[in-house]
């Protein structure tokens, strides 16, 4: 059901009319026919109607009504199938007087690949890649903590397949006893199946058995007499009971998961802890964006189907405050996720302690956000008067460029707001056809290609683009927006003083006569700092990303007819690949297995030049 959008006052009367009382969904668009908000209904007719009819306390809602200049609606069969709809349509529209939640990243996983010898790693999307998984984890860093505790508990490989098979020796990781060497046989596979089997176990919070497992196996090396094996077990078990003992939150085990939600005025904060098989992994801050002064009901209801559905449930969920809905709530979650979900508001004992522990955790990072908002909002303001600004900017773009001599160029950008941080805007740019070491050019296409897209209305021109270095950097910025006839960005150059220290930076402003030097102490200096800095980070983790992935692949594996097996023959007979750069096609082709033809590729594939 649609109306046509147009500038006069939407026709609410007769639109409610002709609605069903069925549940569904409703869309309210604005004059440009941009959705504006999505709302689902157990009865589409009587919800619909009242945001016409009553009159409402909040300024927002208020203006959120007169906006209105067009609804659509979809009619579904139950209203957790709506509730489904809403969450996705909501994903998609992100409208503006909706609550949404600003993390939207996948979960991270620890991922156990299927190899003769497993390899463990960070893992995060679709887990399409044949193996185990396990998690999932609030965040990367409890990840990777994780990951540096199995090294030293198990000694399971964690890294690339590539790195992994052109292997002569054994790395640092050997030396420093967190990896056990299968790439140069310095464990068999039983042994090292024995390994993997245990870090299953541990992942899967089955720490007594895992236990008893070891210690059934230093037994057995005892009756063999391999007390040296029967040590290192003894050892590893010593050492497992000792990060049980910090680790272990219940002797009940169990999956779920704890939510609360903490509100001051129009800002609030979502804490999530996870627990999975009786251990803590971790907790995580979340600070939806709220459209109105809301209750922490209203907001775990929003927030709940946001964040879990599409993604893996817990069998159970504890929350702070009893959601609105929350039998629809968990009805949806249980056909999302193919198992029974429950949403338990009144935890007692133990889980009391648990839902307490998140709330306070709630509160105090709430007050943490609000107090670097205050200071953030302070730095904007002193940009707005440092630049001689109209109006307080509301979202900074700034460009930087990385390499190593001209190899793997990555370009970045990173985004802020008066929010701080919008990761999930952040873009990395690889450059391709411009000169090594070419600053000017490499800048001039991540521009481009940037600014292409936003033209083609894929997001939001920023109020101030900042560009890292000076005016020759300054000169690409203003002739790319030019091209693209991109108005409304005031561009400033942001350059290293003399001494290149911290504070003594120089900004360039298009258009202006001169350099402008702030105080060292200047809040809108802090924020053009922080703004660099952040740029510069994420365009060196991009860069070193690139370049060792283009350094990791050994040019042995691009060439036709040279496997593993070969591979490390070559390798192994000439004691590496640079030793192997240096022979000749005949001492190449007097390897076994390596014909002529075959030893013309491999050196001709060595000496080409990148």
């Amino acid at each position: 059901m649609k109306q046509t959008p147009g500038p006069e006052a939407f026709d609410a009367r007769s639109f409610v009319r002709t609605l069903t009382a069925r549940p569904g969904v409703y869309r309210m668009l604005d004059v440009g026919g941009e959705v504006i908000y999505v709302g689902k209904a157990r009865n589409l007719k009587r919800r619909v109607a009242s945001y016409f009819r009553a009159h409402h306390d909040s300024p927002k809602t208020r203006r959120l009504v007169e906006t209105i200049r067009d609804v659509e609606v979809t009619v579904t069969h139950t209203e957790a199938e709506a509730l489904l709809l809403e969450n996705n349509l909501i994903k998609k529209y992100r409208p503006r007087y909706n609550v949404l939640l600003r993390d939207d990243k996948s979960y991270p996983y620890i991922h156990l690949t299927e190899h003769q010898y497993p390899r463990l790693t960070f893992y995060r999307g679709t887990r399409s890649a044949p193996g185990r998984y396990f998690g999932p984890y609030p965040s990367a860093g409890s990840v990777r903590e994780t990951l540096n505790l199995l090294q030293k508990l198990f000694q399971v490989r964690q890294c690339e397949d590539s790195f992994f098979q052109n292997r002569t020796r054994p790395c640092l990781q050997y030396q420093i006893k967190r990896c056990s060497a299968p790439c140069v046989g310095h464990i068999d596979p039983e042994s090292y199946g024995n390994e993997v089997n245990s870090t299953e176990l541990f992942l899967q919070g089955r720490s007594s058995q895992l236990v008893d497992v070891l210690v059934q196996r230093m037994e057995a090396c005892s009756k063999r007499l391999e007390f040296e094996q029967a040590g290192r077990l003894r050892d590893q078990i010593a050492k497992l009971r000792r990060v049980l003992e910090r680790q272990y939150v219940s002797g009940n085990g169990g999956d779920l998961d704890v939510v609360a939600c903490a509100v001051q005025g129009e800002a609030s904060c979502v804490q999530v802890l996870f627990f999975r098989g009786g251990r803590n992994l971790g907790n995580k801050a979340i600070f939806p964006h709220l459209p109105d002064v809301l209750g922490a009901k209203e907001i775990l209801a929003a927030f709940v189907a946001q964040y879990y559905l599409g993604r893996e449930i817990p069998p159970e969920i504890l929350v702070s405050d009893d959601p609105d809905g929350a039998d629809v709530l968990a009805e949806a979650l249980t056909a999302s996720s193919g198992h029974r979900v429950t949403i338990t508001p009144r935890a007692r004992g133990e889980r009391a302690r648990w839902v307490g522990m998140a709330v306070t955790n709630a509160e105090q990072a709430l007050a943490a956000h609000l107090c670097s908002r205050a200071g953030l909002l302070g730095r904007f303001e002193a940009l707005q008067y440092a630049l001689h600004l109209d109006e307080l900017p509301e979202r900074l773009e700034c460009f930087d460029i990385s390499h190593t001599m001209g190899e793997a160029t990555v370009a970045s950008c990173v985004v802020f707001d008066l929010e701080g941080p919008r990761k999930s805007d952040y873009r990395r740019f690889n450059i391709k056809g411009v000169a090594p070491g070419d600053d000017y050019g490499a800048m001039h296409q991540a521009l481009t290609r940037r600014y292409t897209r936003l033209r083609r209305g894929e997001g939001r021109i920023p109020d101030v683009l900042l560009v890292d270095g000076g005016v020759g950097q300054l000169a690409e910025a203003a002739r790319v927006l030019e091209e693209l006839q991109v108005s409304g960005p005031t561009v400033v150059g942001v350059a290293k003083g003399p001494d290149r220290r911290p504070g003594t930076e120089v900004l360039h402003l298009l258009g202006s006569d001169g350099p402008s030097i702030l105080p060292a102490d200047s809040p809108a200096l802090h924020l053009v700092q922080q703004v660099r800095d952040e740029a510069h980070r994420f365009a060196i983790t991009g860069h070193r990303q690139r370049r060792e992935r283009k350094r990791g692949n050994s040019p042995l594996e691009q060439i036709s007819g040279v496997g593993p097996k070969r591979r490390q023959r070559l390798l192994r007979q000439f004691g590496g690949l640079r030793q192997l750069s240096r022979a000749g096609v005949e001492d190449i082709a007097a390897i076994e297995g390596i014909s002529g033809p075959l030893a013309q590729r491999i050196y001709d594939a060595l000496h080409d030049d990148p």
